[in-house]
């Protein structure tokens, strides 16, 4: 049986179960789960190993790319600055960034952006993966760049193109990157060990993704817009193993950290806005979550979602309780947060699936820790 490091509270035990056997089985290389009940961690393990060679084990404090679970530390910093009224949700995103009412955007409100409903769900303009470093290069396309659909009818997943679209109203707020902000307004005040833009000195503690196959679109045409999200530039789960995708803040994609850092950061949700003694959040910047946005089958995921302020809540699909709201990564890692237990369950690891939506990796482990609150 695969070695689990780390704790767990009485009755949690099946969460290590659970993770040891995803190991054994070879679904997983390398992971970290976390559980955090009332703005505290019962569960805090890791297991396996950094790479396919398995030439080192994953350790405390290992790192890796979580993919689009960045979203969610994006989401809580618009979350914050509209708490603070300095971010109105419901306003022009003009009234912020001046430059993005160009082709006809006069009307695309903030709460487009985080809701996936904009109509910029990627760049019109050829873009080349290393393009995604440019950061004033992919704003400004997207601010000159005509929507692909009606804002505000229908979601279309802005894969990418979210952090650049919500990071760069917090930079005209802020006067300072996304990437500066949360570090100095998230991550400090509660010492997680989450990065939007990887510094060079933590490269040691990374564990590399071990990329899925390539997507196949052959079944698609090159006008539908999934196929336009994905492939300016390609999703290739190699790119962070590039120095400069993990220098470089793409706030929608390129997070670095590891299963304790994301759940303790989003256990400010789970708490109304507090954990461990830290709020960054009142009660009713975290109520603005479940604004619905949006409910219905996804122009680009091709399944039926539905967004509030940010992040997905329950639906048929994802029937996770009326408080409860979550996101995933490409390649399977996944948050979940519930306000009504004060509950915040997250899985990351190395070895990635080919879906943008999560897989039953994931989903084993939401289920063993809501099993084990009920035992413990």
């Amino acid at each position: 049986m695969a070695d689990i490091q780390g704790t767990w509270e009485p009755g949690f035990e099946g969460v290590a179960s659970t993770l040891a056997a995803s190991l054994d089985a070879g679904t997983d290389v390398g992971a970290s789960v976390a559980v955090f009940h009332r703005g505290l961690p019962v569960v805090d393990i890791w297991g396996g190993f950094v790479d396919e060679a398995r030439s080192a084990p994953w350790q405390a404090d290992t790192l890796t790319n979580v993919w689009s679970t960045t979203k969610t530390m994006t989401f809580l910093c618009a979350l914050m600055l509209a708490d603070r009224g300095e971010l109105d949700f419901y306003a022009p995103v003009s009234r912020y960034w001046p430059e993005f009412a160009g082709a006809g955007k006069e009307r695309v409100q903030v709460r487009h952006l985080m809701s996936h409903t904009a109509g910029l769900s990627g760049w019109t303009e050829h873009l080349e993966p290393e393009g995604l470093a440019d950061w004033d290069r992919c704003t400004s396309m997207l601010a000159a760049q005509e929507p692909w659909w009606e804002p505000g009818t229908a979601s279309g997943y802005h894969a990418v193109t979210q952090g650049f679209l919500i990071g760069e109203v917090v930079r005209r707020i802020t006067g300072t990157t996304i990437g500066r902000w949360f570090a100095d307004e998230v991550a400090g005040p509660l010492g997680a060990d989450f990065y939007i833009g990887l510094p060079e000195s933590e490269d040691s503690r990374v564990s590399l993704v071990i990329p899925p196959p390539p997507v196949d679109f052959g079944a698609l045409q090159p006008s539908d817009i999934a196929v336009r999200t994905l492939t300016n530039p390609p999703l290739d789960g190699a790119m962070p193993h590039n120095g400069w995708w993990r220098r470089a803040e793409i706030p929608a994609a390129n997070g670095h950290g590891n299963a304790r850092s994301v759940a303790l950061i989003q256990s400010i949700i789970a708490g109304e806005g507090e954990a461990r003694g830290v709020r960054l959040l009142s009660a009713k910047g975290c109520a603005a979550i479940f604004d619905e946005q949006s409910n219905g089958t996804d122009l680009v995921l091709g399944m039926p979602y539905r967004f509030g302020m940010g992040y997905g809540l329950s639906s048929e699909m994802m029937p996770i309780g009326p408080r409860s709201c979550f996101w995933g990564g490409y390649g399977g890692s996944l948050i979940m947060m519930d306000q009504d237990t004060q509950l915040t369950i997250c899985y990351v690891m190395n070895r990635m699936e080919s879906g943008l939506q999560g897989d039953l990796r994931g989903a084993n482990i939401v289920l063993a820790a809501v099993t084990g609150l009920a035992e413990a």
